[in-house]
């Protein structure tokens, strides 16, 4: 990473196995990869580029280890990214008591930074419905109660994936929109000689 330019710190959390690499993997490469995955270890580093609008932006992705053991260094990941995606396994209820436990986290030690609730495995209900163990509706709630966007997502067949990183684009331009400074009036050219403006020197 060194020499390369980031707009945006985005971190990757929730508990291991909900398909936090599946999901970096799919949206950076466009590939989904079959077999188990070995488990991430500390925090892998990623960088992709995206248009917003007529601006190119890059993303710096750091996708976290999801074992409770790494929790102390998942910390020193989120430490000023802008943006957070955490994620829960679909069909796994205690995947999503484990994302509550992130948001917490982040809410009291990265107060800008946007949160982004991920539910993954789509793929998996959409195939029978029965294995769904977290009610869409539940987990709106939960993301308009904490100010987060809410995305259903499957790495395996790309299911709004492109949309949940493309939405941190515009979301993270939208807020530097907000924090340039307002523009100064300018010189009312038409005044009076004697004017208090008119004597400025009016700048190139």
């Amino acid at each position: 990473m060194s020499g390369m330019r980031v707009d945006v710190k985005v971190v990757m959390l929730g508990k291991e196995s909900v398909g936090k690499t599946s999901l970096v993997e799919r949206y950076v490469h466009h590939r989904f990869l079959v077999g188990p995955y070995q488990n991430t270890i500390g925090a892998a580093f990623v960088a992709k580029q995206i248009q917003v609008g007529e601006k190119c932006i890059t993303l710096g992705i750091w996708d976290t280890a999801g074992s409770e053991r790494y929790e102390a260094m998942s910390r020193m990941y989120y430490r000023g990214a802008r943006a957070a995606v955490v994620c829960y396994d679909l069909t796994d209820k205690r995947s999503f008591e484990r994302a509550s436990f992130w948001v917490k986290e982040l809410k009291t030690n990265e107060e800008l930074c946007q949160i982004y609730l991920c539910g993954t495995k789509k793929d998996l209900i959409a195939n029978d419905r029965h294995l769904r163990q977290i009610d869409y509706h539940d987990a709106q709630d939960f993301a308009e109660e904490i100010g987060a966007q809410h995305f259903e997502t499957s790495s395996k067949t790309g299911n709004n994936i492109d949309e949940l990183f493309q939405k941190i684009g515009e979301d993270y331009m939208s807020s530097e929109m907000e924090l340039m400074p307002a523009e100064e009036p300018g010189v009312d050219l038409n005044q009076k000689k004697n004017s208090y403006f008119y004597s400025c020197c009016l700048s190139n």
